[in-house]
C-alpha cells in the first residue's frame, strides 16, 4: 500500500486503540473488547515492522480496498478460511442488494422527461453511480465513478448517494451543492479516493445546468448532430478547496443527453483496440433519433460485438436523458 493509506490508516487504528482501552476500563470483564485491543496492538506492531498489508499465508499484498474497509485483516482473499469465505459472500451480496436498491426506477418520467439506464458492476459490488432525484419541479441527475474498485469503492459510491440525496433537499444553487460535496467528500476519504461526476439540474422548459467533475465528454444528441460537452472542473475528493464551473445548454423537443462511465470507453477488443470517447460518440450519431432505450441498447449491442472475447474489466453504467416535449 501507499504511505499514505498506511498512515492513514495508522491514525485509524490508534484512534480505535483509545476508545477501545476507554471501553475495556468501564468493562473490564468482557473478553470481545480485551481479544479487539490484541487485534489493534497486533496490526500497529505490523506497521511498525513494515509487514503490514501482507498476507501471512502468501506473503503477497492483501487488497487494498479490504484494508481500508477492515484495518485488521491479515489474510489476501485467496487464502481465507472457509468460513470467512461463506461471511465475505453473504456481505457482498448484501452490498450489491443495497446498491441496486438505490438505483431510480427503470421507467423514471417526469414533466416531460424520460430516462433510461443501464448499470452493470464488473463484480459483485460496484463503485458507479447512477441517480435522478426530484427537485423544484426539475430534477437533478447524476452519473458518476469511483476511483478504484471493490468493497472501498462501492462503500464511497453509497456515501455519494446520501450525500447528494441530503444536499438535494435543501434545494441549493448547482455551485453550492458542489462545494458541500466536495469538502464532505475531502474530509471522509483517505489520499488517492476521488470520484469523477457528472451533476446537472434540468427544468420543464428544456433547460439544464450542469456541472462535470473531470468526468467524460457527456454528448448532446439532437437534430443536427452530437455535441460534445467536455468536464468543467476536476474529480470531486481531489482537492477541498477545488471550484466548480457551472455550464448550461438547452434541449430541445426530441434531444437528448448521453452518460457513461469508463467501463465504456475502456473495452478493447482481440487486437487490443480500444472502444474509446470516439467509439461513443460515433455510435450517438448513428442511433441519435432512436428512443432512450434504443439508446442504451445500440451502446450495449455495439460494445458486446467490439470486445466480444475480453472480459468486463470495469463497472459499466449509461444514462440517457430525452426531452420529449
Amino acid at each position: 500500500m501507499a504511505t499514505t493509506e498506511i498512515a492513514y490508516l495508522q491514525g485509524e487504528l490508534e484512534q480505535r486503540r483509545t476508545r477501545l482501552i476507554d471501553a475495556t476500563r468501564g468493562n473490564a470483564a468482557d473478553a470481545s473488547l480485551l481479544q479487539l485491543l490484541g487485534s489493534v496492538d497486533a496490526a500497529l506492531g505490523r506497521i511498525k515492522a513494515g509487514s503490514y498489508g501482507i498476507c501471512e499465508e502468501c506473503h503477497e499484498s492483501i487488497e487494498a480496498d479490504r484494508l481500508l474497509c477492515d484495518p485488521l485483516v491479515r489474510f489476501c482473499l485467496d487464502h481465507l478460511s472457509t468460513e470467512e469465505q461463506r461471511a465475505l459472500e453473504k456481505d457482498l451480496a448484501l452490498a450489491a442488494g443495497i446498491q441496486r436498491a438505490l438505483l431510480p426506477r427503470p421507467d423514471w418520467s417526469l414533466n416531460g422527461w424520460h430516462a433510461r439506464y443501464h448499470y452493470q458492476p464488473a463484480n459483485v459490488v460496484s463503485g458507479d453511480y447512477c441517480d435522478l432525484i426530484e427537485s423544484n419541479g426539475g430534477f437533478l441527475f447524476l452519473l458518476g465513478d469511483v476511483a478504484g474498485k471493490g468493497v472501498a469503492a462501492s462503500m464511497l459510491m453509497s456515501h455519494l448517494h446520501a450525500t447528494f440525496r441530503t444536499l438535494a433537499g435543501q434545494h441549493l444553487p448547482l455551485r453550492q451543492m458542489m462545494d458541500h460535496a466536495n469538502r464532505l467528500f475531502c474530509e471522509s476519504t483517505t489520499a488517492g479516493q476521488f470520484a469523477t461526476l457528472i451533476v446537472g439540474c434540468a427544468s420543464p422548459e428544456g433547460k439544464v445546468e450542469y456541472v462535470s467533475a473531470g468526468h467524460l465528454p457527456l454528448f448532446q444528441l439532437s437534430a443536427s448532430g452530437v455535441l460534445s460537452r467536455e468536464a468543467t472542473g476536476v474529480p470531486l475528493g481531489m482537492f477541498c478547496n477545488a471550484e466548480f464551473h457551472v455550464c448550461e445548454l438547452r434541449l430541445a423537443p426530441g434531444d437528448k443527453l448521453l452518460m457513461y462511465t469508463d467501463g465504456l470507453t475502456e473495452m478493447f477488443n482481440s487486437r487490443g483496440d480500444e472502444f474509446g470517447v470516439c467509439g461513443v460518440q460515433a455510435l450517438a450519431r448513428r442511433h441519435a433519433a432512436a428512443t432512450p432505450q434504443g439508446v442504451v441498447d445500440a451502446c450495449l449491442e455495439e460494445v458486446r460485438k467490439f470486445a466480444a472475447t475480453s472480459k468486463q474489466a470495469d463497472d459499466l453504467t449509461l444514462l440517457v436523458l430525452h426531452r420529449a416535449n
